[in-house]
């Protein structure tokens, strides 16, 4: 080869290894960097310089022309992404709802530094004393007292609950702008590696490691399935519907339901809509239903894959509206898949929570009603109300008007220690004619006056349910707990009616949810339901802390292969500078011999 063309062969090794020292210097530099691959030079021959070709030899004669910085690797493994992204998004959910169940167990364990507990147990210490001796002034005032309390703070408790359940709905919003934004910054960095690769010669290994912590950031919030097309673009799909693909970021949108202010995430695209005089898309409930990036009526469970994502663990711990006893009330309805409630940490105790004081009011307004005589009568009865308007009711509870009558109030109409904010449940009627048994016209079944009907509860109408948002104790008892006298009209104490309120608490009536058999106490409902949360918890907990040894002995497999080892690169950097100082010293020879054959036969 002349000495001329030798130049090319170290000038090769000089670039070569010029480049190879960058590349390693920029790996070391981003040691720490979050989301940085260590990146490989990879070497190859140039082109040989072929000088003849003889089919009678082995090999023809060729010259080489040096080394080539061929291409500089991004050193991942595909296969550990995948699961490492799986297995983030599912270590998030879990993660998330260890938090939402350690944030209920601090509103039920906790008020003011005093367990909500307490306050049970004060109003069944009322009920006791009140039962050793019912006619005393103290013992009514107390009761009255303590069921104050105990509503006052069953109210602080589940105000708690809706304002961290609001909280959680703030998150949803911030959740699904963040997974729009890093949607953007996804189609942004296609589009920008695509423009630096489309060459042929340079890769945008720093670009492409910003794309990949994007994905991993990603696959936290939701469970993402993703690819690479063949001219370098990444496209995402999120709970199986595409979120990047090609030009587009298909951006999810929210949808405020007007009742609550709920955020429910949705697809645009997917769902129907009609436009206002401006032009601008309006959405309904009933437009998105078939829209909802996530849909909870399969079973939450790591086989199907369905506990992976924070927004999802954020959306189900949440609800879809506040809980009351009327949840938990019905089990089909409690495990209908187009119910939550069984599923959402909040929804599930804040119904239960306030079943139990539904259960307490109820019971203790019964047993004073059955006091002033109010009982059962079965059939088919029209009265008229006040105002003339004609009631038709079957099967009901009542008792004569009586102005004088035991356990009433001044009005004459039974006392209810909790009512509701609007008034109570008796309604004061008229019966215009005798009402008799259609089977048998001799037999009467109510005389003909006036009476005080019990008008139950109406699904429908939330200013007649006896919640927790809705109870309070009745004023004109809070001024003059006295008026419950506790003495019949002969002036014995009513001590039947006291053991009734005491046994009231000692029935094992009440199951937490239909799902459950034990049955419990009104003291030992409240236990069984902050074990339940508790037991839940340590369940959550303990998923979490496993998903936490997975997550870290995947990501130790990752850094094996993606991660800049120092030593490693350290030891690069003395090979190429060696190869450097090598190529420079062949340059070096070869000019030497150039002068001296100038020297020597230029004359």
């Amino acid at each position: 080869m002349p000495l001329m063309g030798s130049l090319y062969v170290g000038s090769s090794g000089l670039q070569t290894s010029q480049n190879a020292l960058n590349t390693t210097a920029h790996n070391l530099t981003n040691t720490e960097t979050t989301g940085y691959v260590r990146q490989q030079v990879q070497q190859s021959t140039r082109s040989y310089l072929q000088l003849s070709v003889d089919v009678r030899s082995v090999n023809n004669k060729q010259v080489g022309l040096g080394v080539t910085y061929s291409r500089v690797k991004h050193i991942r493994d595909y296969f550990l992404d995948k699961i490492y992204r799986r297995e983030s998004g599912r270590s998030m959910f879990y993660e998330v709802s260890t938090e939402v169940m350690e944030e209920v167990e601090g509103q039920l364990g906790e008020m003011h530094g005093e367990a909500f507990q307490t306050s049970i147990e004060d109003f069944w210490t009322a009920v006791q004393e009140l039962a050793k001796d019912p006619a005393s002034s103290v013992t009514q005032g107390l009761l009255v007292q303590r069921g104050a309390e105990l509503i006052q703070r069953a109210q602080a408790v589940y105000k708690g609950l809706s304002a961290y359940q609001d909280n959680l709905n703030m998150q949803v919003k911030e959740q699904v702008d963040k997974i729009n934004s890093y949607g953007k910054k996804i189609l942004d960095l296609n589009e920008a590696i695509r423009k630096i690769e489309s060459g042929g010669i340079e890769q945008a290994n720093d670009l492409r490691d910003t794309r990949d912590q994007l994905l991993d950031e990603l696959s936290e919030m939701a469970n993402i399935n993703y690819g690479e097309s063949v001219n370098g673009d990444v496209w995402v799909q999120i709970e199986g519907v595409d979120f990047v693909k090609g030009p587009r970021c298909f951006e999810i949108g929210v949808f405020a339901d007007e009742e609550t202010g709920f955020y429910t995430p949705f697809w645009p695209q997917n769902a129907s809509y009609t436009t206002d005089a401006n032009g601008n898309k309006i959405y309904t409930e009933k437009s998105i239903e078939n829209a909802h990036v996530f849909k909870f009526n399969r079973e939450i469970s790591t086989d199907l894959n369905t506990d992976i994502g924070g927004l999802k663990a954020t959306l189900l711990a949440r609800g879809d509206h506040r809980a009351d006893y009327r949840d938990v009330a019905n089990k089909d309805v409690y495990n209908s898949n187009d119910s939550i409630v069984s599923q959402s940490v909040i929804m599930n105790v804040q119904a239960e929570f306030d079943q139990l004081i539904h259960n307490i009011a109820m019971k203790i307004n019964e047993i004073l009603g059955t006091a002033a005589g109010v009982n059962e009568v079965k059939g088919n009865f029209s009265f008229k109300d006040e105002n003339g308007n004609v009631l038709n009711m079957k099967d009901v509870r009542l008792c004569k008007a009586d102005s004088d009558g035991y356990m009433r109030k001044d009005d004459g109409s039974p006392i209810e220690m909790f009512t509701t904010r609007s008034g109570g449940s008796y309604k004061k009627v008229t019966l215009d004619t005798a009402a008799t048994d259609p089977n048998d016209p001799n037999k009467v079944l109510l005389e003909a006056g006036d009476y005080w009907v019990y008008v139950p509860e109406d699904p429908d109408n939330p200013s007649s349910l006896y919640n927790i948002e809705n109870l309070q104790i009745e004023e004109e008892l809070m001024q003059k707990p006295s008026m419950l006298g506790f003495r019949l009209p002969d002036g014995s104490e009513d001590q039947a009616t006291a053991d009734a309120l005491k046994a009231a608490f000692t029935a094992e009536d009440y199951t937490l949810n239909p799902n459950i058999s034990k049955r419990s106490t009104f003291v030992s409902y409240y236990t069984d339901l902050v074990s339940q949360i508790a037991n839940t918890g340590y369940v959550s907990r303990s998923i979490y802390l496993n998903q936490q040894d997975t997550m870290e002995s995947i990501e130790s497999a990752r850094q094996q292969v993606s991660g800049v080892s120092s030593d490693e690169e350290l030891s690069n950097m003395i090979k190429f500078q060696n190869a450097y100082n090598a190529s420079s010293r062949y340059i070096n020879v070869i000019d030497e011999m150039l002068e001296h054959l100038l020297s020597t036969l230029g004359v």
